[in-house]
C-alpha cells in the first residue's frame, strides 16, 4: 500500500459545518471531511485541467481513501458575527407595499443586518492528508492536484502546502482514517460524523451548474463515525480547546 502524503499550514480560521446542519447553522466540524477534501481535489482537477478531465478522474476521486493528522492542539472559538439574511414579509398583504417602502427606508431590504452564533477552527500547527486508491496505487496527477490546492471545508478556509507531496509505504499513529467507520472506541477520543461520497455517487451529482441531480444525504453524501484522537482538555464560554491523546 502506497500513501500520498501532503503536509498544509492552515493561514486562516477553519469552519465546515456538520452535513446534517441547516443553512443557517453554525456550528463547525473540529476536521475536514472526506467529502471537503474530494470535491477539493475534483475542483482543483477542473481548474486545472478541464470540465472533461475532471469528468474523467471522478469515479477515482470518488473512491479516494483518506486518512488525516492533526497538530497536537485545536480550538474552537466561539463567537457572534453580524451577518446579513434576506428580509421577509410575513404581515398581511394589504399591509405589504407599506411595509416595503419602511424597510428601503430602514435599509433592511432586501437584506437586514443580524447576529449569528459562529465557530472556527484554530489549529495550533500544520496538518497532514494521506490518499490512496483502494488498490493501494496512486494516480500520477494526484501530487500536483494536492499541491494546488489552497482551502478546504468552507470558502476561506485558506491552507497553504508546506513541501512537496511525497509517497510513504507506512504512516504514522498520528494518521486517522476519514473514509471508513472506526472499528474501536478510543474512551478518550471524540466521537465525530463526517461525511464522505458513497460509491452510487455519480459526476452529475457532483456538477451543480449542469448536472441537474441533487445530493442527498444518506444516498450519494453518506456520513462515517469516526473516532479522532483528541480529548476536550478545557472549555469556557469563549473557547474549547481539544488535546491529542495517542493512537488507539
Amino acid at each position: 500500500m502506497t500513501w500520498l502524503v501532503t503536509t498544509y499550514q492552515p493561514v486562516s480560521l477553519f469552519s465546515l459545518r456538520p452535513a446534517t446542519a441547516t443553512a443557517s447553522g453554525g456550528k463547525t466540524l473540529i476536521a475536514p471531511t472526506a467529502f471537503a477534501v474530494k470535491m477539493g481535489i475534483l475542483n482543483t482537477s477542473i481548474q486545472i485541467m478541464g470540465v472533461e478531465e475532471g469528468e474523467k478522474r471522478f469515479s477515482i476521486i470518488r473512491d479516494l481513501r483518506i486518512r488525516l493528522a492533526l497538530p497536537e492542539q485545536i480550538v474552537m472559538i466561539k463567537s457572534f458575527a453580524k451577518v446579513l439574511r434576506e428580509t421577509e414579509f410575513k404581515g398581511k398583504a394589504v399591509d405589504k407595499d407599506a411595509w416595503f417602502v419602511e424597510q428601503l427606508e430602514r435599509r433592511r431590504y432586501p437584506f437586514g443586518a443580524t447576529i449569528a452564533y459562529r465557530e472556527f477552527i484554530q489549529f495550533a500547527g500544520p496538518l497532514s492528508l494521506a490518499v490512496t486508491t483502494p488498490q493501494g496505487d496512486i494516480p500520477s496527477w494526484l501530487a500536483e492536484t494536492m499541491l494546488s490546492i489552497n482551502y478546504f471545508g468552507k470558502r476561506g478556509s485558506f491552507m497553504q502546502p508546506v513541501k512537496l507531496p511525497e509517497q510513504q509505504a507506512e504512516l504514522s499513529e498520528r494518521f486517522t482514517e476519514i473514509t471508513a467507520d472506526s472499528t474501536a472506541y478510543q474512551i478518550d477520543g471524540t466521537l465525530a460524523m463526517l461525511d464522505d461520497c458513497s460509491n452510487t455517487m455519480t459526476f452529475a451529482h457532483a456538477n451543480i451548474y449542469e448536472g441537474g441531480k441533487s445530493i442527498r444525504l444518506g444516498k450519494e453524501r453518506i456520513l462515517r463515525h469516526v473516532v479522532l484522537p483528541y480529548t476536550l482538555a478545557q472549555s469556557s464560554r469563549g473557547y474549547s480547546r481539544y488535546q491529542y491523546t495517542g493512537s488507539m
